[in-house]
């Protein structure tokens, strides 16, 4: 059975989507702001992380932020009240896995949670690694692992599916719109500008001069290109 962590300054919302994750028949864990969850994170084990965005003393960025530095790898779906392109934008950059802007239906929660923990079981599988060579990198797409340098570097699931689709595709155009469809599959998706960013950051960790590029290339006006490995 999966384990949630819900974590909302707002006691109503926070019980509010317990008590429903509860009815799905998830575990559920609770905790009232950024502090708290992090110590909670730190002793105990969970499959999803629900993280307000907009609490006193640590927000959820910056606990979606401390965590990926840390490395860890648990998904993150932020919730917040802001729509703003910036705002979603910055919670994809640290390594959010989704976002949900309030107010929200809980069929549509629930299905990004659904989600999000579909693609991310693979992460915690026993299936033996198998690398495969990117530029700079190498990358085992089942278990979610990446290695620069033999040192094993952090990919959110989003660089991860980002780049497995590229490389599915390889010598194929494969336009922005296309990704948003195929790997974020939102009715209301981020700007074509999420996927640039997105791109630019796998570019760092696979280039030799990212300004450059031999393996990711834009093509202008049309989208992007994997051209080799």
């Amino acid at each position: 059975m999966n384990k949630i962590l819900v974590v909302d300054d707002e006691p109503a919302m926070r019980e509010g989507l317990a008590d429903n994750l509860l009815f799905e028949g998830y575990q559920v864990d609770m905790a009232e702001d950024g502090k708290v969850a992090l110590k909670k994170i730190a002793e105990q084990s969970y499959d999803l992380l629900i993280l307000d965005v907009m609490m006193p003393e640590i927000s959820g960025f910056d606990v979606c932020k401390k965590l990926r530095m840390e490395g860890h790898k648990l998904p993150v779906i932020l919730l917040t009240a802001k729509g703003e392109e910036i705002d979603r934008v910055l919670g994809l950059e640290l390594g959010a896995d989704d976002y949900i802007t309030k107010p929200f239906s809980l069929r549509e929660l629930l299905a990004r949670v659904k989600a999000v923990l579909r693609r991310t079981q693979d992460s915690h599988s026993s299936s033996p690694q198998q690398f495969e060579t990117i530029g700079l990198m190498e990358v085992d797409f089942k278990n979610f692992i990446a290695k620069k340098d033999h040192q094993e570097i952090k990919l959110s699931h989003r660089e991860f599916e980002v780049l497995k689709f590229l490389k599915n595709h390889q010598q194929e155009i494969v336009s922005r719109d296309e990704l948003l469809k195929n790997i974020w599959k939102y009715d209301e998706f981020p700007t074509t500008r999420t996927v640039d960013n997105f791109i630019l950051r796998l570019r760092q960790k696979i280039e030799i001069n990212p300004n450059e590029p031999k393996i990711i290339l834009t093509v202008h006006g049309m989208g992007y290109k994997m051209v080799g490995f």
